[in-house]
C-alpha cells in the first residue's frame, strides 16, 4: 500500500518518529497505544507536516508557539519552550522576547500565562544546570561546587 507522495506507511511512521524525536526529544510508538489518534499524530502530523520542505523546525515551532499562545494553551507552550531551549533553537533572551512580541498580538491576559511558563522553564533549566555537590560531601558556605572556597584578597 502506498500513500501520497510515494511513501509507504512504514516510511511515514519512521519519518514521523524521527521528526517527533527532533521536535520534542522523545517519540511515541503508535503500535503501543490503542486507537488511531497517536498513529495519525506520528504518521501525518510529524511524518508529513513537520517534515515538509520550506520551513525549518524552528520556524514551525515559532508558528506553533504563537498559535498555542493565542488559544491560551500555556501548558503546551511550556513543552515548546522546553524543547526549543533544549535543542538550541531559542535561547533564554529569545524566549522572553517572543513573549513580549506575542503579548502585543494575543493580549496581556493570554500572554501572562505564556510569560509564567517561560520563566518557569528558564528557572528549571538554570536549576538543572547548577553544579551538584558530590555524594557523601557537605556543601560549605562560599563553596564553588568543587569543594574549594573562593580566594580572598589580602
Amino acid at each position: 500500500m502506498s500513500v501520497p507522495g510515494g511513501a509507504t506507511p512504514g516510511d511515514r511512521r519512521q519519518r514521523g518518529r524521527a521528526a517527533m524525536e527532533e521536535v520534542y526529544g522523545f517519540s511515541v510508538d503508535p503500535d503501543q497505544v490503542p486507537g488511531d489518534y497517536v498513529a495519525m499524530t506520528v504518521d501525518h502530523l510529524f511524518g508529513e507536516v513537520w517534515t515538509r520542505p520550506g520551513l525549518s523546525v524552528r520556524d514551525r515551532r515559532l508558528v506553533t508557539i504563537g498559535v498555542l499562545a493565542a488559544l491560551g494553551q500555556a501548558p503546551l507552550v511550556e513543552i515548546q519552550f522546553q524543547s526549543a531551549l533544549a535543542t538550541g533553537e531559542l535561547d533564554e533572551d529569545q524566549v522572553r522576547e517572543l513573549v513580549v512580541h506575542l503579548a502585543h498580538y494575543v493580549g496581556w491576559p493570554l500572554s501572562t500565562s505564556v510569560n509564567e511558563v517561560a520563566e518557569r522553564v528558564i528557572a528549571r533549566r538554570r536549576r538543572d544546570e547548577q553544579p551538584t555537590v558530590p555524594p557523601g560531601t557537605t556543601p560549605v558556605a562560599g563553596d564553588d561546587g568543587g569543594g574549594r572556597r573562593p580566594r580572598r584578597g589580602r
